[in-house]
């Protein structure tokens, strides 16, 4: 499937967090949500990103957003990678089956130390209180991902 971009609604999912609580697109609706997809748990970009986003979830709150992120990683290791960080304020889906990635568009070739593969496309998704995309960032900068949503 292709990426999702600016004016789509997004689609229909259900899947457990970090906490082992279902979220579904319907918990999205009537607030403003970043939706974060990353690689995987406990890798240094994907920490970089996290730890980013929960530096500044005072702000993000602030301006009216709500959080959540998505990897395929296993409850488990999406629980673990949150508490070693202290507890991210805010849910992370393990998308095991990729259900969500898919519907999203963000599963595709990737090149790394020269070898090409597929995998999670690094991609922020910002959606409105009527869950549709008002922005994408494809070209995430890990480090001042706060910045790059409020601009």
């Amino acid at each position: 499937m292709s990426l999702l971009k600016v004016g789509d609604k997004i689609p229909e999912f259900s899947c457990y967090d970090d906490k082992e609580n279902l979220i579904t697109n319907k918990d999205l609706e009537g607030k403003k949500t970043i939706i974060f997809f990353y690689p995987k748990a406990n890798t240094p970009g994907c920490t970089a990103q996290a730890c980013n986003l929960s530096e500044n979830f005072s702000v993000l709150t602030k301006a009216g957003y709500s959080i959540i992120g998505v990897s395929a990683d296993k409850v488990k290791s999406q629980s673990s990678f949150s508490s070693k960080f202290g507890g991210f304020p805010y849910p992370l889906l393990a998308d095991t089956e990729k259900k969500i990635i898919n519907s999203f568009g963000v599963w595709g070739f990737k090149k790394f130390m020269g070898k090409d593969y597929e995998g999670i496309l690094r991609t922020t998704f910002v959606v409105d209180e009527k869950l549709t995309i008002i922005k994408v960032i494809e070209k995430v900068k890990t480090k001042d991902h706060s910045s790059q949503i409020l601009e």
